[in-house]
């Protein structure tokens, strides 16, 4: 084989090998975004001039979204049926919260131990709320379960695949 169609050769696989990387790329934005359609939410004012943010559903008909506690980012995975947020206890070490008294408490799995903590602040999309009770959980997973003792400040209004988080 000649010199130069080697160059040919070594140059179309690089070519293709390119290609496949971006196609590789491309897909991994896709299918983040059909997770996490919320990645970055935006607070804006309502007609009544009060604070709110509109969510998308994920693919799985899940509220799933990027926030921040004690001004770090976690992901939230928005619970009403939980009664307080509840966060992973290796976020819980990552994040520096106090662990208070040990608790028992029930989930759709059955009965758990976890720890009570106080959040000194939870913001989703530009909504703050300061002092949220929490609890920290062992192998809860890398969501942050957006539950009621956060939720139950706001007002929520969920339309098709829309939920409209309002602070009153």
């Amino acid at each position: 084989m000649s010199e130069s169609r080697k160059i040919g050769v070594g140059m179309t696989i690089t070519a293709w090998v390119g290609l496949l990387l971006v196609l590789t790329w491309a897909a991994s934005i896709f299918l983040n975004k059909q997770e996490n359609p919320n990645s970055s939410p935006q607070a804006t004012h309502g007609a009544d001039g009060k604070l709110q943010v509109v969510l998308q559903q994920n693919r799985a008909g899940h509220y799933v979204a990027n926030g921040l506690i004690n001004d770090q980012q976690v992901r939230f995975l928005l619970d009403t049926g939980a009664t307080f947020v509840a966060i992973d206890k290796r976020l819980a070490r990552k994040l520096d919260l106090e662990l208070g008294p040990q608790r028992q408490m029930q989930t759709a799995n059955g009965t758990v131990y976890g720890n009570a903590t106080l959040l000194d602040e939870v913001s989703l999309g530009g909504i703050t709320i300061e002092r949220v009770p929490a609890v920290v959980m062992p192998s809860l997973g890398d969501d942050v379960l957006l539950g009621m003792s956060f939720l139950r400040r706001l007002t929520l209004i969920q339309r098709g695949k829309t939920l409209l988080l309002r602070r009153e």
